[in-house]
């Protein structure tokens, strides 16, 4: 049998179902961003006068309930005096800190210590937390409710069971070390617990990209857009995973990742699953969705809640290797969740957390990085032997391009009416420049990098080194 008659006999047709595979994928995964876009702006314009009066609630009140915000952190000296000093800058009065050196081998402790005047100090340790050996506990001289635990290197998800094991207050905030809060994030994140104390267990907040902008003294000074390609990219990417899809599903109760860059707990119900997960690649969300199943088992009425405005600024990864790096971990993780919990998709008991956020994540994270990046094996493939519809291969390519650019363009819009976040109208052409172009490479470059995280997936890598 000659190539093209293999080609027509066997290759085709298998391609044929692939092909609309992908087309469906397509059709569904952009179908979806729409919708939720919609809903994300009619959350925000319903809600506008809600956060004018927590903005007046945030100015007025001080009695709020106490957090403590941990900050898992490895071999961080360079940032870490800012980060904490950003924290101390918080305009929140029941605050605890709790810093976790996670076995850093560089000088992380020692800077901590020279800028903070750090005493050791005996703490009672939590046991429901499980961790690493915690070896010494630290308050600062010059900060009371600045404290340092120095452990072995167990990861992050280890790290911040070790905070929670050492924590006193009933509300914590996850943080990582490169990241700062905005003076009146935690009061905006607070809120929901305020308002609905018998229900919300858990609160998103928005992350936005600092890679760019200027701060001093740990505050954010100027907010600039980032200089290279990459990083801008991601801050679009970052506006429209926020603002339209966190955002949406926060109002059907279906929220199923609170970043953990920056999100806010009820503490009770996470020690009552154990804390988190140790040598999880994705913590934060493997840690949500525990959370979804542990109340909805309970039969307790519930919310975990996502707000636009309290805003973190993290760096994001500047090279296409530490990119690739980071999303291949991100797509072991939300595999390691999906499969982990696949049960819930079956039963009625978990109502919309299964049937719309899990099996949302098994179609974008599990199908969709396979399907496309067969698709982009085949369309040179029926290609060369003659089997590609031109006409339809390339209004596919022109629908998928234009309406991938047509959802970045609402999302920037969206922002701009509601939230006016970019702070000139130079950034403003800037993001619809990049997303023109962010479907020509950007989105191939990142399904590879699922595609390969789904395959050291499958050869039964785990945990955040890749394999």
């Amino acid at each position: 049998m000659t190539w093209t008659g293999f080609a027509v006999e066997w290759l085709l047709p298998a391609a044929n179902v692939i092909m609309l595979m992908i087309l469906a994928t397509g059709v569904f995964q952009y179908t979806l961003y729409f919708a939720q876009m919609l809903v994300a702006f009619i959350v925000l314009r319903q809600e506008r006068a809600q956060r004018r009066a927590l903005r007046r609630f945030e100015l007025t009140n001080r009695i709020l309930p106490p957090v403590s915000i941990i900050v898992p952190a490895f071999n961080e000296a360079d940032h870490i005096v800012d980060n904490i000093n950003s924290m101390l800058a918080l305009d929140y009065a029941s605050l605890e800190i709790v810093v976790v050196d996670d076995g850093s081998t560089d000088d992380m402790f020692a800077e901590i210590d020279r800028h903070f005047e750090l005493e050791e100090a005996e703490m009672e340790i939590d046991e429901a937390f499980s961790s690493e050996e915690i070896h010494t506990t630290h308050l600062s001289r010059k900060h009371p409710n600045l404290v340092v635990i120095r452990k072995e290197n167990g990861g992050r998800a280890d790290a911040l069971n070790a905070g929670l094991a050492v924590s006193r207050a009933p509300f914590f905030c996850a943080l990582d070390a490169d990241s700062m809060l905005e003076r009146d994030a935690l009061h905006r994140a607070v809120g929901p617990f305020v308002h609905a104390p018998d229900k919300v267990i858990a609160v998103g907040g928005t992350l936005r990209v600092a890679n760019g902008s200027m701060f001093v003294a740990g505050r954010l000074s100027d907010v600039r857009l980032p200089g290279r390609l990459l990083p801008l990219i991601q801050t679009l990417e970052y506006l429209r995973s926020f603002l339209m899809a966190r955002l949406s599903w926060s109002r059907f109760n279906t929220v199923i990742c609170v970043s953990g860059a920056f999100g806010v707990f009820l503490k009770e119900p996470v020690r009552d699953i154990g804390g988190f997960r140790p040598g999880a690649a994705g913590e934060d969300m493997d840690l949500v969705v525990r959370l979804h199943r542990l109340m909805r088992d309970r039969d307790r009425a519930y919310l975990i809640h996502y707000i636009a405005e309290p805003v973190c600024w993290t760096h994001v990864p500047e090279t296409w290797r530490d990119f690739a790096s980071q999303r291949i971990r991100w797509q072991r993780g939300a595999l390691e969740v999906f499969f982990r919990n696949a049960d819930m998709l079956v039963k009625p008991r978990y109502g919309r957390v299964g049937w719309f956020g899990l099996l949302h994540g098994f179609i974008l994270d599990v199908a969709s990085p396979v399907l496309e990046v067969l698709g982009y094996v085949l369309f040179p493939l029926l290609w060369i032997f003659g089997l590609l519809n031109q006409d339809y291969a390339f209004a596919f390519i022109a629908i998928v391009f234009a309406f991938g650019f047509f959802i970045s363009v609402l999302g920037i819009v969206m922002d701009e009416i509601e939230l006016k976040r970019v702070t000139s109208a130079r950034q403003l052409l800037t993001l619809l420049g990049v997303a023109a172009v962010e479907n020509v490479g950007f989105r191939q470059y990142h399904n590879i990098c699922r595609f390969i995280g789904t395959w050291q997936y499958l050869r039964g890598v785990r945990g955040w080194k890749n394999g």
